[in-house]
């Protein structure tokens, strides 16, 4: 009897080994035992290799597990009948129900769960012996499950798709935002990467309305006055139409010209300082756009639309300040944008983007329609709205303070303690 028992613990503990394999197995971190197996840790990548295999991983487990729990609660039922007579089976389901669910499910399962990826290196090595043994039944077994699911209709496909594999990366870098407050920055421009190819050109860009555009026809001494008092370093050039834009004049350029010709100014030839103008579309992606930066070694580009009319401008810092947030230096001209009032309410210019407001807010308001917070408000409010109107959607109060023309110049936008449907006031 003794050696019965002993037996009998024995496997139980195999029970705890293949309850403990398969908690560990699934809840071990993806991306640590990759980064383990790049820095070349031979156990990494047996985890990794059994991952890639998981469907044989469960049915070496699960043929596993039940084997040596009949086999336990058999010899359990046996031994228990020997001793108490027919009453040994309610003996032995009692017993063998205690002991299996504790010592072999719950207790190793918790322990794996608290360490799955130390303990997930430590069983890789019998786990794969464990699934090389059985893999001619389990090969049978899975067999006849993909046999029965394909005949319910069911899906046995175990590859992600880019977008569920874009929206576990997403989720990761929420959780680990969550579970430590230092890398919630971080986590936010994690975030603005992966947006880079949902957010288009036109959507960043500097408006046409806020450019510094130069007459090329003008005597060289205004054009150099004119570089001189601007804050940019590259100016487009146009000549008879600002649409017609002829080169982009670098202010460094003009400085050697100058220099070169002794310092004066008279006689210079602007245009043939002037570089080749670049133009994109406003459809472009900012990860297209950052690309072909990289690609054509340029900062700067025009933006045109459908119809080859000039929109704005884009810059190689324009996609990084996607990234990281505003990049200011002691050139940058100051231009409204976001105030927060003493009453919990924030002043917007309405040329401010709705990605730029969500981010310095921590808000969600949707940017797939607009681009602005201006435009935001045309599209929900589906006219052109006097000043002193107030309308209510996405959980927001907006109020008109300022209009020009039929532009939104100014807005005061308030939370809400609910979410409210769009409305007018």
């Amino acid at each position: 009897m003794i050696w019965d028992i002993l037996i009998i613990l024995l496997l139980l503990l195999c029970s705890a080994f293949f309850s403990a394999a398969e908690t560990a197995l699934t809840g071990a971190s993806r991306p640590r035992m990759h980064a383990l197996e790049g820095q070349g840790d031979r156990k990494a990548s047996l985890v990794n290799r059994l991952r890639a295999h998981m469907e044989q991983v469960i049915g070496a487990v699960l043929l596993g597990n039940n084997m040596v729990n009949i086999f336990a609660s058999a010899l359990a039922t046996s031994v228990l009948i020997g001793m108490f007579g027919n009453r040994g089976v309610a003996y032995a389901t009692a017993v063998m129900t205690v002991l299996v669910v504790v010592f072999a499910e719950v207790l190793p399962k918790t322990y794996a769960i608290n360490n799955a990826d130390k303990l997930a290196l430590g069983v890789a090595p019998a786990m794969n012996v464990v699934v090389n043994v059985l893999r001619p039944i389990i090969r049978i077994m899975q067999i006849v499950v993909r046999a029965i699911l394909k005949l319910c209709g069911a899906n046995v496909s175990t590859e992600l798709g880019a977008d569920k594999t874009e929206e576990e990366l997403r989720g990761a870098i929420d959780l680990h935002a969550e579970a430590s407050g230092e890398v919630e920055e971080a986590g936010a421009m994690l975030h603005s990467i992966l947006d880079l190819n949902d957010v288009i050109v036109g959507d960043i860009m500097v408006h046409r309305s806020n450019l510094a555009l130069i007459d090329a026809d003008q005597p060289p001494e205004k054009i150099v006055q004119a570089v001189i008092e601007s804050a940019y370093t590259r100016l487009p050039l146009w000549r008879g139409d600002q649409d017609n834009i002829i080169g982009v004049l670098h202010a460094k350029a003009l400085l050697r010209a100058v220099q070169d010709n002794g310092g004066k100014v008279e006689g210079l030839d602007i245009t043939a300082l002037a570089l080749p103008p670049w133009f994109v579309p406003d459809t472009t992606t900012l990860l297209a756009q950052l690309q072909a930066f990289r690609k054509r070694r340029e900062h700067f580009a025009l933006v045109v639309d459908e119809y080859g009319a000039l929109r704005g401008v884009v810059t190689l810092e324009d996609i990084l300040e996607e990234i990281v947030g505003d990049i200011e230096d002691e050139h940058d001209i100051e231009v409204p944008g976001i105030k927060t009032e003493p009453d919990g309410s924030f002043i917007v210019d309405g040329t401010v983007t709705i990605r730029d407001l969500n981010r310095h807010c921590g808000w969600r308001l949707p940017d797939d329609a607009a681009a602005t917070i201006a435009g935001l408000v045309l599209q929900e409010a589906r006219r052109i709205p006097e000043a002193g109107q107030v309308f209510a959607f996405h959980g927001f109060r907006f109020e008109v303070l300022e209009r020009q023309r039929n532009q939104i110049r100014l807005l005061k936008i308030t939370p809400l303690a609910s979410p409210t449907t769009a409305s007018a006031a």
